[in-house]
């Protein structure tokens, strides 16, 4: 269950470090993922054997989810990546109290862990761990044995020098691991599965059933030890390690779309407006200080908020990104209608908008001279096969679209006071 040549260069994203005192006393190393908008909730994920936290499918894992609104944090366990201690003084006792620890440690920061991940033996570490965090609601295994002493086959042939020697150096994916009889000890001293009967949580299992470092007869014993809701996902021709990104991908949305059943928002949320032809409807999420949804008439779904430097929290366009949006939509489509009825040979057409407010007496065609005005700066790109002239006439009639010309003529907004908007 090693995993050393599937690491990644560089991380999910630029994300601070997050440092805890482990079960032993040891400052552990890890790293915590975190959405660029609203948090829905966090996650904890666990590595497998002799693995770090920057394992192809940690990062790959923890990436997608937090496109879906989940903070991660995975970490090192003792004296494995940047983590303190002493590897060869560590066992899978010493893992699950890690995974407690990381758990109380973010619990006291605010970001108590709803959704427990674990990979390999790290998922087995997560399922004996599970009872003993109280804000846990979602436990998820991938490729884990279910019992613990599954590891012993990636050092069968040492085994017996450990037993007579107390210890022995054995190479794990190419690097040098001291393993002592205290680590055999205690995996055979694990008895996981009435772990998993008495979980008490929701279980969602991930096996790959060609997985040929832990067979897929783990899951069904796993499966079959759980009590409901429990759910089990094939990875069909995935590896054990989920090599392929978009396996991992794809595990990741499994899990992100299978816990929003269990967890808990952080924030209470209000329901969608309902979609009425010929009308936008805008209203707040709760799940923000300015975050907004925005539905169409057709049933299309947006989001608004502001950014972080004035208080928002980023997770969807500004007003005036929509203002921008609106014009520019409006301009290229206005300019493909124009020469597709012209017969124009026209590729492709892109524009690019931005706002700013300026000062009436810098602006040439202002017609007030006091305070400042708006000044929308539209840049266009024309493509094609056309002639100077064509590209003038296509350029000259973004002018004329639709929503230039409203935002340009004088508007009368009507304004009504309702109690519920119907």
């Amino acid at each position: 269950m090693n995993e050393a040549t599937h690491v990644l260069s560089s991380p999910v994203l630029s994300s601070p470090v997050f440092k805890f005192p482990g079960a032993e006393g040891g400052k552990l190393s890890g790293r915590l993922d975190l959405p660029n908008g609203t948090i829905q909730t966090y996650a904890l994920f666990a590595h497998c054997f002799t693995c770090t936290k920057d394992i192809f499918v940690a990062n790959q894992i923890s990436s997608a989810l937090v496109k879906l609104g989940i903070g991660v944090l995975r970490f090192d366990f003792s004296g494995l990546g940047s983590s303190e201690g002493e590897f060869a003084n560590s066992n899978f006792s010493s893992n699950v109290a890690d995974l407690v620890a990381a758990a109380d440690h973010m619990a006291k920061n605010n970001m108590a862990p709803q959704i427990l991940i674990g990979h390999s033996l790290g998922g087995a570490a997560i399922l004996a761990c599970a009872d003993q965090i109280p804000q846990s609601r979602a436990v998820v295994s991938i490729g884990a044995p279910s019992d613990p002493a599954h590891v012993k086959h990636i050092f069968q042939n040492s085994i017996e020098e450990i037993n007579q020697s107390g210890e022995a150096k054995v190479l794990l994916a190419g690097r040098p691991f001291c393993i002592k009889k205290q680590f055999l000890d205690d995996i055979e001293d694990q008895k996981l599965l009435e772990k998993v009967s008495n979980l008490k949580k929701a279980l969602l299992i991930m096996h790959a059933p060609l997985d040929k470092v832990v067979g897929i007869e783990n899951a069904s014993e796993i499966f079959l030890a759980a009590k409901h809701p429990k759910s089990f996902v094939s990875l069909d021709d995935s590896d054990h390690f989920l090599s392929k990104r978009a396996d991992a991908i794809y595990g990741a949305e499994i899990i992100g779309a299978w816990a929003q059943r269990y967890i808990q928002s952080e924030t209470a949320g209000f329901d969608e407006p309902e979609a009425v032809e010929g009308s936008v409807a805008v209203a707040e999420t709760g799940t923000g200080k300015f975050s907004n949804v925005v539905v169409t008439g057709s049933g299309h779904i947006l989001s608004a908020d502001e950014p972080k430097r004035v208080g928002g929290d980023d997770s969807g366009p500004t007003p005036y990104d929509f203002l921008l949006a609106a014009l520019g939509t409006c301009k290229s489509m206005t300019m493909r209608m124009y020469a597709t009825r012209k017969g124009y040979d026209l590729e492709r057409v892109q524009v690019r908008l931005s706002h700013e407010k300026t000062h009436a007496k810098d602006c040439e065609q202002c017609e007030t001279e006091n305070g400042k005005v708006d000044v929308i700066d539209t840049k266009i790109s024309i493509t094609g096969n056309l002639s100077e002239e064509e590209k003038k006439k296509i350029f000259e009639i973004a002018e004329r679209c639709p929503v230039h010309r409203t935002i340009t003529s004088k508007v009368h907004i009507k304004a009504q006071l309702q109690d519920i908007i119907d």
